[in-house]
């Protein structure tokens, strides 16, 4: 059995993403693979439902398998979060579709995918940093400069994401499938035909506003807020020294003096971001930075591979697909988190690890604190 696949968050699972599966299941039987951040997310956020809840939506609007994609890629920078994701898809031994949404046409996206790997490109984004643009503007102005026709293109979130799995898959046999995004914008606020962003129903779910009619998920309830965390963040940080600091993820130029002085004078999260936030530094990286202090994720455990695939839920379709992957597979198979568990050792236990700690304060974020070890109590979901 063959496999299509998705990297994503499902954050949460709304009409836009059952729209996507509806579109490759109009291509191919292949099986729909999801594989899909757990915890915590890529913008540096709380995932606002937690991963099990998150997975039995996803399965019952279309996917066959979901697959959690481990936290210390969850919370990286899009190369890294694309990279992990096409590792695992390519683990599986059967995936030969990579299916993602995109704002443009896929030769456009092919096209500023290919740019990276051009030597006078390199140059000129070098130089523009030099003349003090941050990393993605100077990107988008160079790309802009050699090719006129990408203007605008890698300022789109799904389009940036969209490159980055181009570039991951060049070292595999997999093929890209792109589906054109409908509705609202990746971080627009209308609704537009029953479809809104991400950010926008999560928006509404926590100002307890009606978002039933743009997601396919009738259990809204105990959401998580990124800024119910604010205590614990602040202790973390306070309790880091400077050198610790700077062993996190994106921590260059000296940002660990900036972060070390600011978390002292800050009374919340965002305030600490308003007080170390330059040009070089966007607010999603920082996000990222100090989510991964709070998850003791560091900037040698993101460059790592991913050393296993555990898996969150199936189908009927996905329980055959899961047949084949046993016996194709490149990396252990963890369906029993406690017996897979035992059996990691080194890299891979600590990548684990992360894991289970998200999972563990996940919950902090809710009005509703659960115990410690849910995913040893928590079973595969089976629909």
């Amino acid at each position: 059995m063959k496999a299509s696949a998705i990297i994503c968050e499902y954050n949460p699972f709304h009409n836009g993403h059952k729209f996507l599966i509806e579109n490759i299941k109009n291509h191919t039987d292949n099986a729909i693979v999801a594989i899909m951040s757990g915890s915590f997310t890529q913008r540096g956020d709380v995932a606002i439902f937690d991963k099990f809840r998150r997975a039995d939506t996803a399965v019952r609007n279309g996917a066959d398998l979901v697959i959690e994609l481990p936290t210390v890629y969850a919370v990286s920078s899009a190369h890294n979060f694309a990279r992990a994701g096409v590792e695992i898809a390519a683990a599986l031994g059967c995936t030969d579709k990579l299916c993602f949404g995109a704002e443009d046409d896929i030769e456009l996206i092919k096209k500023a995918a290919k740019i990276f790997y051009d030597d006078s490109f390199n140059e000129l984004v070098e130089k523009n940093m030099n003349s003090g643009d941050y990393y993605p503007q100077a990107v988008c102005k160079s790309a802009e400069t050699l090719a006129p026709e990408l203007k605008g293109v890698l300022t789109k979130p799904n389009n940036i994401l969209a490159v980055e799995y181009l570039k991951a898959l060049r070292e595999t046999d997999i093929q890209p499938f792109a589906v054109k995004r409908r509705g609202a914008a990746h971080d627009g606020g209308e609704v537009i035909n029953g479809f809104a962003s991400a950010s926008k129903i999560r928006e509404l779910i926590l100002n307890g506003e009606n978002a039933g009619n743009l997601i396919p998920q009738t259990d809204l309830s105990n959401p998580a807020d990124f800024k119910r965390l604010n205590g614990e963040i602040l202790y973390r940080l306070r309790t880091m020294s400077k050198e610790e600091l700077s062993k996190l993820p994106d921590v260059t130029e000296g940002l660990e003096n900036r972060l070390y002085d600011a978390v002292r004078s800050s009374g919340s999260a965002d305030e600490l971001i308003s007080k170390v936030k330059t040009k070089r530094y966007t607010h999603a990286r920082l996000r990222r930075i100090i989510i991964s202090a709070f998850l003791n994720i560091d900037a040698d455990m993101q460059k790592w591979s991913v050393p296993y695939i555990r898996v969150l839920a199936f189908s009927e379709k996905g329980s055959k697909l899961l047949g084949t992957v046993k016996r194709s597979g490149k990396l252990p198979l963890i369906t029993n988190v406690a017996d897979g568990y035992g059996r990691l050792h080194g890299k891979a236990k600590e990548i684990f690890d992360a894991d289970l700690r998200a999972t563990d304060l996940h919950s902090l974020a809710t009005n509703e604190i659960r115990p410690c070890g849910e995913d040893f109590t928590r079973g595969i979901i089976k629909i």
